[in-house]
């Protein structure tokens, strides 16, 4: 396995382990390499709207947990700058929802994201877009000093 990989997924593991609000969500990574992460929830009854269908914050923050993933993958603390989602179908209750977040530019300063969403039936529910500033500290190095503190 090279450095990069190992760094991608030593970053995951931590951010999965790490990030309660994706746990209160059931949000799994699935796959995390330099630059990408695919992440995954099943849409269940408390994540329904008023009209019964999957809540565009639910599917939102599904895609931003992959875009901080991919986005951090590198060993850079990135934070983002923009985000924004279009929601050209909805979820439905008992979905299994995947946001699949690409790189599209990397810089020494920032990033550039696309996370498409979708159903299990390969239907596109959301199309995310998101910029990050890379910041000069290393991740790695903040979460041994961050540990403990940011335990569950």
């Amino acid at each position: 396995m090279s450095s990069e990989q190992q760094t991608a997924e030593t970053v995951g593991d931590f951010m999965q382990a790490h990030d309660r609000f994706a746990n209160l969500l059931g949000i799994k990574l699935d796959e995390v390499r330099p630059g990408y992460s695919r992440a995954s929830l099943t849409v269940t009854s408390d994540m329904l709207n008023a009209v019964g269908i999957a809540h565009g914050g639910v599917t939102f923050s599904l895609a931003d947990v992959a875009f901080a993933v991919a986005a951090n993958s590198h060993g850079r603390v990135a934070v983002a700058l923009t985000a924004q989602i279009n929601y050209p179908a909805a979820g439905r209750e008992g979905d299994t929802l995947t946001a699949e977040a690409h790189e599209e530019s990397l810089s020494g300063r920032t990033g550039l994201y696309t996370i498409k969403i979708r159903t299990g039936d390969d239907l596109l529910v959301g199309l995310f877009t998101g910029s990050v500033f890379r910041r000069s500290d290393d991740i790695t190095d903040w979460m041994n000093t961050h540990q403990e503190e940011a335990a569950p």
